[in-house]
Order: C-alpha cells, then structure tokens, then sequence
C-alpha cells in the first residue's frame, strides 16, 4: 500500500459552517481515505499555540477518519478471537504488551478491556524475557503494539505466542515487519503523518492505536451483552457508582416495611407507622383482587389533614391516600431520588406485580452518597 500523506485539507467551500468528514472516492485497487477539513475561523487564522495546537488535532483527526476507513475484516476477526474470553476469566484473559508509548497506549486498553466485561491485563514485554512470560497461560489472547512492528524487546514473547499456539493479535504500521508477519491477525494502521514537525514523537500513531483499543473494546461489550448492571460490579467506587445503585441495593424489605390491612383502625395504624420510622404507612388490600395488594398510603400530611375530629377512632381507608406514587426496584436510585424531590416527599414504596416488596427512604440515597 502506497503511503498517502494526510494533512490538514484546505477550507472547503460549503452550506454549513462546522467541518464534515468526507470519505474520498478510491481508485481501482486502493483503499478509501478519509479527510477531515479545516476548522473555520471567525476571526481568520489564529496565530502561535493555537495554530500548532489546531494543526496537531486536525492531524490526528485525519488519521483516525482514515483508519476507520480502511477498517477490514481483520477487525471482525480479532473480536472473534477475544469473544472466546469469558468475563469470569475461565477461559483465559487478553494479554496487552507494547513498548515505550505504545506500551502506555497498551496499558489503559488493557484497563479499558478489564472494566467493560473482557478480563485484559498488561506485560511488559522487556519484563517478560525476564520470568513474566510467566503470567501467561494457554488460554490467553495476546495483543501487541507496536506501530514499527520491530521492537527487539517484544521477540520473545511473540516466539511464546508461536511456542504454544497462543493467538496473536499485531497492532502495527508496518504489514511486513516481524510482528505483522508472525501475527495471526494483523490489525493495519494506515500510513499517515505524526503530528510531531519531525515526524519523530508517536503522535498521530499512539492516537489511532488508543482509539483502535477503544473499539475492540466498545464491540466486544455489544457482542457480549455488556450492560449497566454488569459494569457496575466493576466500578462500586466514585460517583460513577454511585449513579448506577439500583432501589433493590438500597430498599428496606420483609418486616421492614410499614404496612397495615384496610379495615385497620387509626389508632393501630399509628403504633405501626411510629415503630417504622418512615414517616407513612402502607395499605393493603383485604379481598378479592386488591388482596395483598398496595391500594394507599397515610403520610404526615394526611394525618393534619384529618386531625379534626376523632381520628384515632377511624379506619385507614378513609384517611389514606389512594393510588400512591411507587417505584420498581430495578429503578436507580437516583432515578428515585428525583422523583422524591420533585413530589417533595421523603419515602416511596416498592411494588412488583401491585404488592408492596419494599420502602426506599430518602436519607437511605443520602447515606449511599448519592445525590
């Protein structure tokens, strides 16, 4: 493949003002390439570091439009490969290496890999000549970086991957070089410009491999059925977590729950709201359909809207509140907090199937850091 230089395109005359990725028609034989126009300027050519800073982004844009042009049926292949990996680790894991930045590059896919369902950890490759290609089993997938595909470091444990039939995956540049021909499959760069003047510091190539690990990893949690539960065992900490606590974490549940059958009299309906501390009381149903079921709810405020009278003397139904507002406990919680705030209410009652399975309080979302 021939080596296409992409830089920063022109200014194009258009409709719109915002730049558009453009693919290019391709000649007989040749691959598709991507442009990326030059941002318009309102107040013409920006001077210094924000001209070098808007030629390096738009030089690696450039590159990223033309590998995900150029992207083939390797791609498909290699997620193939990596599906095989379980997300208990039973079936091995992917093992990222690479040197000097593409090693970094390697580091955080391996992180990216681990926390969306893909169990990935990095080896350095100088390390593993040196009793680390112990941390490697048979069942592993290895992943190498390497955008020269020659890097002397990486030669033995590339001849590990061979030794034991290991499959391997080669990152690189260059489709011909040691690791592009050992690989299995090969995932190609396309031949683009760094950012660097010199066309010395990994810029443009480190980008392109960043963002490849980034779809490895976005396709095998959508072909793996990667969800938002799942991702929260990976990340119980910081306020991602948090967000994504669901009410069945945090509801009370069983005896917990203040509840009374309609035909309560006030007075015992009182003890029960006291001695739960929620603030209200649930009602169910007696007979019939609504047995079991919650059909209201006694609150604070019902109480000093009935407080006239002798209302210790009264039944539930006739103070409660009919068809309260309730949550599911698959819901967020924050989702519930939301909804307390915005009624101004302080507790919400679970239901599945129309029974009450559960009370979440507000002071339980605050507790859990959630706000």
């Amino acid at each position: 493949m021939s080596k296409t230089a992409l830089s920063p395109a022109a200014p194009r005359k258009a409709a719109g003002s915002r730049a558009k990725s453009l693919p290019a028609k391709a000649s007989s034989g040749a691959k598709t390439k991507a442009v990326i126009t030059r941002l318009p300027s309102a107040a013409g050519q920006p001077a210094g570091d924000i001209a070098v800073a808007r030629r390096v982004l738009l030089t690696e844009a450039n590159g990223l439009a033309a590998l995900a042009a150029n992207l083939s049926s390797q791609f498909t292949q290699a997620i193939d490969v990596l599906n095989r990996i379980s997300g208990d680790g039973s079936q091995g894991r992917v093992i990222v290496s690479g040197m000097g930045k593409s090693g970094h590059v390697a580091r955080k896919i391996a992180a990216t890999m681990a926390s969306t369902g893909t169990p990935a950890m990095f080896v350095h490759p100088a390390e593993a000549s040196h009793g680390d290609l112990g941390m490697v089993t048979t069942s592993d997938v290895l992943l190498c970086l390497s955008n020269s595909g020659d890097v002397p470091e990486m030669a033995d444990l590339i001849a590990h991957a061979k030794r034991f039939g290991l499959p391997l995956i080669g990152m690189t540049s260059k489709p011909k070089s040691s690791l592009g021909q050992a690989a299995d499959i090969a995932l190609i760069l396309p031949p683009v410009e760094e950012a660097c003047p010199m066309g010395l510091a990994p810029t443009t190539s480190t980008t392109m491999m960043l963002a490849l690990g980034d779809a490895l990893a976005v396709a095998l949690m959508e072909r793996k059925g990667f969800n938002r539960d799942h991702y929260r065992v990976f990340h119980p900490g910081g306020r991602l977590g948090k967000q994504l606590i669901k009410v069945k974490d945090l509801m009370h549940a069983g005896q917990a729950i203040p509840l009374v059958p309609a035909g309560t009299a006030m007075r015992e309906a009182l003890v029960t709201m006291a001695g739960r501390s929620f603030g209200c009381i649930g009602i169910t149903g007696r007979q019939g359909r609504d047995k079991g079921r919650l059909i209201g709810i006694v609150t604070d405020g019902d109480l000093r809207r009935h407080i006239d009278g002798d209302i210790l003397a009264r039944k539930v139904e006739t103070v409660m509140t009919k068809s309260p507002l309730t949550i599911r406990q698959d819901m967020l919680a924050v989702e519930a907090l939301r909804e307390m705030n915005q009624r101004r209410i302080t507790a919400l009652f679970v239901i599945d199937a129309g029974r009450p399975i559960g009370i979440l309080h507000m002071h339980d979302c605050v507790r859990a850091g959630i706000t």
